[in-house]
Order: C-alpha cells, then sequence, then structure tokens
C-alpha cells in the first residue's frame, strides 16, 4: 500500500533537469504542487525538455543554483547526480527542509509489489531479466528506475495486480525514508562512484538501505560469493542467498550444470546452465538472482526456465554488433567500472582489443592488469581518463592513445584479424564525451555499422 503523501500547496523544489527531474517536476505540478525547478546548464542547453515544464507552471531557474530557493522550500527532490552532500541541500537540511530522491517520493503513490535491484554491477541484466520472466508468465509488470525510465513517470501504470520491478542506484538509496520494496536484491559490491561516496564502506552502506525499511513480510536476496555484500545482510526481512559456488539453505544455486531452487528443504530443478543464452559467469550470477527474485514472486519453475531461455539480452550489456571481416564487435558501454570490465573480458577466450576510458570515478586500474595480460592484445584509451588508466596498466598489454572512440573504433579495425573481438568496456563513466553510457554504446554501434556497411559495398564492387 502507498505511504500517503500531500503534495498540493507543497512548495516543493526539483534540482537538475535530466530525465529524472523533469519527471519529478511533472509529477508534482500535476498533483498541484508549487513546483520551482532549478538547473547549472542555461536554458538552451537544456532544449526542448523545458516546454512541458512552462506548460505545467513550473517556475523554472537556469545557469546555478540560488540558495534563498533551496531554504524557501518544503520539499527538495535532488537528480540522482546531484550530491546528498552537496553545500545547497546540507543547508537546506539544517532548516529542516526534507530532502527526498525521486524514488523516495515515487513509493508513496504506487499500487502493488515492488522488486528493487541493487548492486555494482548485473543491475541492469537482472532487473530486465526479472521483468522479462514475470512480463512471460502473465504478470502485470512495469519496468523502471535507474534502467531507463523514472519510477515517478510509471506511478499511473500501477494498480494493485502489478508487479514494479526497478533498477535502484545508490545515489538514489542514500536519499531515501521510508522507501520499501517487496523484494530487494543486493547483487554484489565492488569498487564504484568512489569519487562521490569516498569509501567502499560508504558506498556499501548507501546499497544496503534497499533493505532498511523492510519488514519480516519481505525478502532479501544476496549473493552469498560475494564476501563484500554477505556482512550487509539484513535481519528483519527473509533473508535468501544465491550461489554459483555451493548449496545455500534457501533460494538459487548452481550444481552440476543445473540451477535449483531450494525453499523449505525441497529442491527443484528450474533450468540446465547450457539453457542460459547469456555469455559470461557474471551473467550465471544474474539469471540465479532472477530466479530466486521471481520464483519468491510466484512463478513457477517451467515459466522461468521459459522466461531465461527466450531473454535476448539488454543493449550496451555484452551486445553483440556485428562481424566484419571476421572480427566481432561488442558493446559493454555499461561497463562503468573496473570490475564490470574484468567480468567482460573474461567472457571471451582471448585476443580481444579493448577500448577503455572516459569520466574516471575513483577507480584503480592496476586490477585489471592481468585480465588485459591474459586476454588482451591492444588497450585504445579515450576520454579524460586516458593517462590515469595508461599510467596503471602500462606493461600489461600494448597500449594506443586514441583520444575518441571514433578514432578507438578506426585504429581497431585496421589492427584486428580474423577471430579477434573488439570490445567496449570502458571502466569509466561516460560524461566527459557523451551525455551517459546508451549515447556512448550508441555511437559506438553506429560506427561500426559503418564500418559494416563499407566493408559490403567492398565486397560488391569486386563482383
Amino acid at each position: 500500500m502507498p505511504n500517503p503523501f500531500e503534495l498540493r500547496g507543497k512548495r516543493v523544489l526539483v534540482v537538475g533537469l535530466a530525465r529524472t527531474g523533469a519527471a519529478t517536476a511533472l509529477f508534482c505540478a500535476a498533483r498541484g504542487a508549487i513546483v520551482t525547478a532549478t538547473d547549472a546548464r542555461t536554458e538552451s542547453e537544456i532544449g526542448e525538455a523545458i516546454t512541458p515544464l512552462r506548460a505545467a507552471d513550473v517556475r523554472l531557474e537556469f545557469g546555478g543554483h540560488r540558495e534563498n530557493t533551496f531554504l524557501e522550500q518544503d520539499l527538495i527532490v535532488p537528480s540522482p547526480g546531484v550530491p546528498a552532500d552537496a553545500p545547497l541541500l546540507q543547508a537546506a537540511r539544517s532548516k529542516g527542509v526534507t530532502i527526498w530522491s525521486e524514488v523516495e517520493l515515487a513509493d508513496r503513490f504506487l499500487e502493488g509489489r515492488l522488486i528493487g535491484i541493487t548492486g555494482s554491477n548485473g543491475k541492469t541484466t537482472t532487473t530486465s531479466l526479472i521483468e522479462h520472466i514475470l512480463r512471460n508468465a502473465g504478470f502485470s509488470t512495469i519496468l523502471a528506475g535507474n534502467i531507463g525510465t523514472p519510477l515517478i513517470a510509471r506511478v499511473e501504470q500501477t494498480s494493485d495486480e502489478s508487479i514494479t520491478v526497478v533498477e535502484l542506484s545508490s545515489f538514489q538509496l542514500e536519499l531515501i525514508e521510508t522507501f520499501r520494496p517487496n523484494i530487494g536484491l543486493f547483487l554484489n559490491l565492488t569498487a564504484d562512484h568512489l569519487d562521490r561516496h569516498h569509501t567502499l564502506e560508504e558506498y556499501g552502506r548507501a546499497k544496503a538501505r534497499i533493505f532498511e525499511n523492510q519488514t519480516e513480510a519481505d525478502s532479501a536476496v544476496l549473493n552469498a560469493d560475494d564476501a563484500a555484500t554477505t556482512p550487509l545482510a539484513p535481519s528483519k526481512p527473509h533473508v535468501y542467498w544465491f550461489s554459483r559456488k555451493q548449496r545455500v539453505a534457501q533460494s538459487a544455486f548452481l550444481q552440476e550444470n543445473e540451477i535449483i531452487f531450494r525453499h523449505d528443504d525441497e529442491e527443484e530443478v528450474v533450468l540446465k546452465l547450457q539453457d542460459i543464452p547469456l555469455a559470461g559467469a557474471h551473467n550465471v550470477e544474474n539469471v540465479l538472482a532472477a530466479v530466486a527474485a521471481t520464483r519468491l514472486a510466484g512463478t513457477v519453475p517451467a515459466a522461468i526456465a521459459k522466461g531465461v531461455r527466450s531473454f535476448a539480452g539488454v543493449e550496451h550489456r555484452l551486445e553483440f554488433v556485428a562481424e566484419i571481416g571476421g572480427v566481432r564487435y561488442y558493446n559493454d558501454s555499461k561497463a562503468t567500472n573496473v570490475d564490470a570490465t574484468l567480468k567482460a573480458l573474461a567472457a571471451f577466450p582471448g585476443r580481444i582489443l579493448i577500448v577503455l576510458g572516459g569520466k574516471d570515478k575513483g577507480s584503480d586500474y592496476t586490477l585489471l592488469q592481468r585480465s588485459l595480460r591474459e586476454k588482451a592484445i591492444l588497450a585504445l584509451l579515450i576520454g579524460a581518463a586516458a593517462e590515469k588508466i595508461e599510467i596503471q596498466i602500462t606493461g600489461s598489454v600494448a597500449i594506443e592513445r586514441a583520444g575518441t572512440i571514433e578514432r578507438a573504433v578506426e585504429i581497431a579495425s585496421h589492427a584486428a584479424r580474423p577471430g579477434d573481438v573488439v570490445l567496449l568496456a570502458p571502466a569509466c563513466a561516460s560524461f566527459d564525451q557523451f551525455q551517459n553510457y546508451e549515447h556512448r554504446g550508441r555511437v559506438f554501434k553506429e560506427l561500426v555499422h559503418q564500418l559494416e556497411r563499407q566493408a559490403a559495398s567492398t565486397t560488391s564492387g569486386r563482383r
């Protein structure tokens, strides 16, 4: 049931006008709030997103943030990209202003059940897979959150019968108050966003808030193989573990190439390992997590197996783009941290030409050395982090400073030979050169498709 919150007449400030901020401002305005939206960008930089906001009578402030605006509010909803400890937010907090993330506000109005997924890696694949399994099993589902569509934009579609499956970032979870998923998943924890959270412990605590408001009626699902998350298991909800390496007391595990679900001492075979269409051991873990969540949500094993087998994967997540002259190109633009890049490298046998770089998040790229030495033949460095990455991986693989993704693809296309893999798995955020990781992935794919068209044209010209 929703946790009622009356927006009518409330003074609400939305900070940041990207997708989440714009959706939040429109949501609040539609419910009678007096809404102000502020963005550090200029009006021309934001563009067409302003039009519906003006139509909804949202007050707009551009080109910076005014302290008085922050102090005059009843509620402030910062976009995920705004640090929770930003000075203006701290000033407002000291004056008693309520500060919530968008998912906290949305949760006050949601109907039906909620499944929330967080973790350093695998969130998007696992979230998409859970929703795919449930939808194909006949449930009414809604897919939202950090995966692309803000949760608040889906509120009106929820009902008593719906299951909302939401991907949650640490940025969204650090500003919750009562947000409570019926089933919460914490997939893994590796160093990421340390430029924002400063320490791994602080980052882990932010993610573990997914369990904070759960009760004995709820379920928490964690990775038994991940030493960083096991200490973060909650005490109130029922705890379920998934494992690729060991039999667990409750939930999903891998045994002799079969995925088993165990509950109340009863075990059932859900599917065979060979039925998983996704590459990489990390995707086995994602499937185990999805099996646990969907079984707990009431899906029968046969429907889960059918859903896994029919899952085509997620755009920008080890996405096959094309094979040109025997060289395969893969887009893993969602690999925005070192651990995700390590998992991408592990998915292939070797002879990889990898594109690395972007905006650094305080990462330690020396952790890539062993995998690069074993799997890669060339690292093509792009973006603002190129110098740091080069220093930290020197000696493990041949390196070329490409600068841009366009130049990286061009160099790779000349250097690769049949049987090689060209892999975009940057280990960095995208914001130095792109709008987001989706934009980066789309640019990469279009460059590869241009190569594909050129190759096809050359071939036909020889006939």
